[in-house]
């Protein structure tokens, strides 16, 4: 599912407008971004937290040539999912 298709089915749920959906949609991710930067944790309840870790560097592959190359350290985000995430999941 895409942001387009989140936004059509919760307007369909609530009766609320697309484009205003659409909107909340983007004011939440942009407030989720936004606290990742500044404390590098989110956790919402009943779903789990994203964490922001450091990767280290490490060497990779060309696939197209074969060529090794190095890739530097970097942070990314990743999803810890709660226990009742988990739960929910092994039912589906």
């Amino acid at each position: 599912m895409n942001k387009s298709e989140l936004s059509s089915l919760i307007a369909s749920k609530t009766g609320f407008l697309t484009k205003d959906t659409l909107f909340i949609i983007d004011l939440i991710l942009t407030t989720m971004r936004d606290g990742l930067c500044k404390d590098g944790r989110l956790e919402l309840r009943g779903l789990g937290s994203f964490e922001v870790r450091e990767r280290a560097p490490r060497k990779g592959r060309i696939m197209a040539t074969g060529e090794m190359v190095d890739i530097p350290s970097h942070k990314t985000v990743v999803f810890i999912p709660g226990k009742s995430f988990k739960n929910k999941n092994k039912r589906l």
